[in-house]
């Protein structure tokens, strides 16, 4: 089954379960960030990646040029540890990791939680990649992906629990899209997946097949 295919049949199942009302905030909501030309701002093939500076889970400060020094970089975008469906694109991820690193890739993820909430993903899902904080979104704002949830959305994610003030460091409202590039090392996007759907990802062969590209 590819990701995509796990993933859609996660949302099938999951829609029987959330209450019409609040499928309702969350569709809207869809088609309204579909509708703002979102995806027409985010990065797309051909651009030069902008540098980074961001902490680790563990603690360590990681930058884009040190990345590129060892080799291509696969960079992800998630929204955060609550998400299930960044959950599930994690796990995939980390499946194909080896295919990944034996191309001479690094992959590492980014997402707008705290350090210590990447860490309790990266080691509940055995991550063995990077995961990095990108608190405030200021790296997510450079790749053309952030975006703040609407009130009545903002509020449902108050309601299930998800505590984005507290996991993203004071800044509830700013998420990224989800987002995969294909950075070669000179600093150029040779490959980019963004979507509003935050039920869709990159396809792992997609990535690992531009990685062959860059051969």
């Amino acid at each position: 089954m590819t990701l995509n295919a796990e993933l859609r049949a996660f949302y099938e199942a999951r829609q029987q379960q959330i209450p019409a009302e609040v499928r309702e905030i969350m569709q809207r909501a869809g088609t309204e960030l579909a509708a703002s030309g979102q995806t027409d701002r985010a990065l797309t093939a051909d651009a030069q990646a902008p540098r980074f500076t961001l902490p680790s889970a563990t603690g360590e400060t990681v930058t884009l040029d040190r990345l590129l020094a060892q080799g291509p970089v696969v960079l992800t975008f998630y929204r955060g540890a609550w998400c299930p469906y960044c959950n599930i694109a994690l796990r995939s991820l980390q499946q194909h990791h080896t295919a990944i690193i034996d191309r001479g890739a690094q992959l590492v993820a980014v997402s707008p939680q705290i350090p210590d909430e990447s860490l309790s993903l990266a080691e509940k899902h055995a991550l063995d990649f990077t995961v990095l904080s990108d608190v405030g979104s200021d790296t997510a704002k450079a790749y053309g992906l952030a975006f703040d949830l609407p009130d009545d959305l903002a509020a449902v994610y108050d309601k299930l629990g998800f505590d984005l003030h507290r996991v993203n460091g004071g800044h509830p409202r700013t998420l990224p899209l989800p987002a995969t590039y294909v950075i070669d090392q000179t600093g150029t996007v040779r490959w980019a997946f963004a979507d509003t759907d935050y039920t869709k990802r990159a396809e792992p062969a997609d990535i690992i097949a531009a990685l062959d590209a860059l051969r």
